[in-house]
């Protein structure tokens, strides 16, 4: 796989989704499953190494039942440390 520069926009994106995943006590299998994706490209999208689509991330918000600018915004914890 290509590596790709991080950003912070994807750094934002793999942040949000683990602690939704983790809120929901749900492994990458188990997401990856849900949303129609491979574990190891969601594993990738996690470690902010992977760039995502749109349709991707609409896939991953549907299954966490969220919506994809939830997964894009600062996480609460970071705000509240702020």
């Amino acid at each position: 796989m290509k590596r790709v520069p991080k950003s912070p926009l994807r750094e934002r994106l793999a942040t949000n989704l683990r602690l939704k995943r983790a809120e929901l006590g749900w492994s990458q299998e188990r997401l990856a499953h849900e949303a129609g994706l491979n574990r190891t490209y969601l594993s990738a999208v996690e470690r902010s190494e992977q760039n995502i689509s749109i349709d991707n991330l609409w896939k991953l918000a549907t299954a966490l039942d969220t919506a994809p600018e939830i997964l894009l915004s600062v996480p609460a914890k970071a705000v509240e440390r702020t």
